[in-house]
């Protein structure tokens, strides 16, 4: 009966691996294909900025070293660099996942059988043969004693280790490319903030130039009151700018206080004097951008989810092959007896291998629940590549415009800056002359304030643009 039972296991195991067969069709069998715009497919290429590193990229030293700091204390990147190892760990499981396990054993039971069982009666029947004498003896209850050496490998016959294994490297590199990620967006807002911070210093000492040319405009009507040339509403109305531009001052103070601290936040340090130039030199001014299909290569955000896709189609690929036949082989080795005395006897030496197939019956709609479920994670990894592919085309063409604009926007606002320095001293000496009043004074002034602030943000966004373009494209990981 045991013998014929043997003859059907192939048998079970090839009609399960038939009904595997017809039943692990997937949801959708290809993944579509990401489509980019003619124009970047053929365009030649042109270099881009990104291939610089950051320490040639920003030339202020001071910069360099927050930039530094940062990659070295920043928390987010310090728990990313845990996250890959987390990673490497789980490769490394998968890894040996594909090799036999082998756990030494020492083991010991007990058993009592009963006197109406097969090894009840056995046992007994065994002691009366004139063959067993002395030690072989099998004592009641029976000892089981064993040390040796257990193993179990499962033979990867369809792939589904491999392509276990295949899906936590690719999560493992995607880790890697999420930290990349980080160093990227992390010495972008650090450059950000810096030039930020160089921005409102230079609208302060415009703000305090102002402060002291108003002081003197006040003293001088006030003169003008005394010798009955000016009213008391004028004097009150110069007066109200100052007081206005010296609120100014302090809401561009607190601004500056408020990024110091936020900059510190990035360095992972407690609040410090941030040390810094005083103009928006020590950048590099190129805006090359190289042709856009270079970025599937260089930003790290599109190659992380390349590697999220890649690791979706192999989880696809192992429950796929769920739906095959395992193959699992137990061999052992090592000492076997039931008295002690004789455990370490070479006579007392066992050895042997037990081979199993299993293939799943009732288990199936589980395995195409889990089918199913990485299917569709696999769709959604390709939309997110697709998403994130697109969103980086689009924001380097952004910031390329931003860039052109501002640089018009900046022309512009020095011509407007020239007149109205111009017109300030005009209406000044028409104010001295008689033939202006006093309020087309405070207007040009108001005017040339407002001028001025606005050309320091115009070139504060032209340079953060810069900065935006150089992590568009990619630039700035190359860390080690």
């Amino acid at each position: 009966m045991r013998n014929r039972l043997m003859q059907y296991i192939p048998c079970v195991a090839f009609a399960a691996a038939a009904a595997g067969c017809s039943t692990y069709a997937p949801v959708a069998q290809n993944t579509p294909k990401l489509r980019v715009p003619e124009q970047f497919a053929t365009a030649a290429d042109t270099g881009s900025m990104a291939a610089l590193p950051w320490q040639r990229f920003f030339t202020d030293s001071s910069l360099r070293a927050l930039i530094d700091t940062a990659l070295h204390n920043n928390p987010d990147l310090l728990s990313a660099v845990q996250h890959m190892q987390e990673a490497q760990a789980n490769v490394l499981q998968s890894r040996a996942a594909l090799l036999p396990v082998v756990n030494a054993t020492v083991s010991a039971g007990l058993d009592h059988y009963g006197k109406y069982t097969m090894n009840g009666v056995g046992n007994d029947d065994t002691n009366l043969s004139q063959n067993v004498k002395g030690k072989r003896k099998i004592p009641d209850p029976t000892p089981d004693l064993f040390v040796g050496l257990r193993s179990s490998w499962e033979a990867d016959l369809w792939g589904k280790l491999q392509q276990r294994k295949k899906a936590a490297v690719a999560r493992y590199l995607a880790t890697g490319m999420g930290r990349h990620l980080l160093v990227t967006e992390l010495v972008a807002a650090v450059a950000s903030l810096y030039y930020q911070l160089v921005a409102l210093d230079r609208e302060q000492a415009i703000v305090q130039e102002n402060i002291t040319l108003q002081a003197n405009a006040l003293e001088l009507v006030k003169v003008q009151k005394l010798g009955g040339r000016a009213t008391e509403l004028a004097v009150q109305q110069f007066n109200a700018q100052l007081l206005n531009t010296q609120a100014i001052a302090y809401e561009k103070k607190q601004q500056a206080i408020a990024l110091e601290n936020e900059l510190n936040n990035l360095l992972g340090r407690f609040a410090l004097p941030v040390l810094r130039s005083k103009d928006f030199a020590g950048m590099g001014d190129s805006a090359a951008a190289g042709i856009p299909a270079a970025l599937l290569q260089r930003r790290p955000d599109i190659q992380q989810a390349a590697f999220e896709l890649e690791a979706s189609k192999a989880d696809v690929q192992a429950a796929r092959a769920a739906f095959f036949p395992s193959l699992v082989l137990s061999p052992y080795t090592g000492f076997n007896a039931f008295r002690a005395s004789v455990l370490f006897n070479g006579a007392s030496l066992a050895y042997g291998v037990l081979g199993s197939v299993t293939a799943p019956i009732l288990n199936r709609r589980e395995l195409k629940a889990n089918f199913s479920v990485a299917d569709a994670r696999q769709q959604v990894a390709f939309q997110q590549y697709r998403k994130t592919a697109v969103q980086a085309y689009n924001e380097v063409l952004t910031q390329l415009e931003q860039i052109r604009n501002a640089g018009e926007i900046a022309r512009l606002k020095q011509q407007e800056l020239e007149q109205l320095t111009n017109g300030v001293a005009t209406a000044k000496d028409l104010y001295m002359a008689g033939y202006a009043n006093y309020l087309e004074v405070i207007t040009t002034q108001k005017n040339l304030l407002d001028a001025s602030l606005e050309s320091i943000e115009v070139q504060r966004r032209k340079t953060v643009a810069t900065i935006n373009l150089y992590k568009a494209l990619g630039g700035g990981w190359d860390w080690p």
